[in-house]
């Protein structure tokens, strides 16, 4: 027995009879249309949000510029960033500890201008950080805002110092001044800082506590004559690598 295929449309068209047949016909195709328009977004969707996070991942970093590298000022927070010591740490603590000397009333009202050695800084953290930072951004700070009410010391340009003393000793460079007199100055005080930290972790993510800790000391007493602490608590889900 031999079956005729079967016209979707007519046999509808049959059961809707009440409608004409060319606008069932035209009602049917476009219903067909408007289901295969409505596949083809949502495959354009599905493979928009696979395409973005593949770009997310390769770039790592938000760049709202769209640029190769985001410049920012060191103060602020960027996006790359975990729980230990930032730049914005060492520009706000650093501000804050040079304000705080420059209103000690030994220091400031000394008739004449201290000698100041700033010691490296004792870091005691688990993030590794170049302590010079400190130190060069904390004298900067005290040389640029004193107006000529300290005198540092090059203590760690020793090294070159004392051949540059030993060669006009030896005649093989000119001195103004007799080389065999002694002119290395001594430091009226020692700026010290030390960092101190404690850390949790759990599978939530990171906890760290951080103390810095700054003196200023009378070498001739030994006494303390400024102090000031500042802590910082940090919590990150994702573990930074500091270097």
């Amino acid at each position: 027995m031999s079956h005729k295929p079967v016209n979707v449309i007519e046999s509808g068209w049959r059961s809707h009879h009440s409608e004409p047949r060319e606008r069932f016909a035209e009602h049917i195709v476009m219903k067909r249309m408007n289901m295969k328009l409505v596949a083809f977004l949502g495959d354009i969707r599905i493979w928009s949000g696979v395409l973005a996070l593949v770009l997310s991942a390769c770039a790592g970093v938000r760049n709202p510029h769209q640029t190769g590298v985001t410049v920012l000022d060191a103060s602020e927070a960027g996006t790359v960033a975990g729980s230990g010591i930032e730049s914005q740490d060492i520009v706000s603590i650093s501000d804050y500890m040079a304000r705080k000397i420059l209103s000690t009333p030994q220091v400031m009202n000394a008739v004449t201008p201290p000698t100041i050695f700033v010691k490296p800084v004792v870091n005691n953290t688990r993030f590794p950080i170049n302590s010079d930072i400190f130190t060069d951004y904390i004298q900067g700070r005290l040389l640029s805002q004193s107006n000529g009410k300290f005198t540092f010391l090059a203590r760690e340009n020793m090294a070159a110092l004392e051949a540059e003393r030993n060669l006009k000793r030896e005649g093989a460079l000119t001195s103004p001044t007799d080389p065999y007199v002694q002119e290395f100055l001594g430091a009226d005080y020692i700026l010290t800082g030390k960092l101190t930290g404690q850390s949790t972790r759990t599978s939530a993510g990171t906890s760290d506590f951080i103390l810095y800790n700054f003196q200023l000391i009378d070498t001739r007493t030994s006494a303390i004559i400024w102090g000031d602490q500042r802590t910082m608590k940090k919590q990150s889900v994702e573990e930074a690598v500091y270097r």
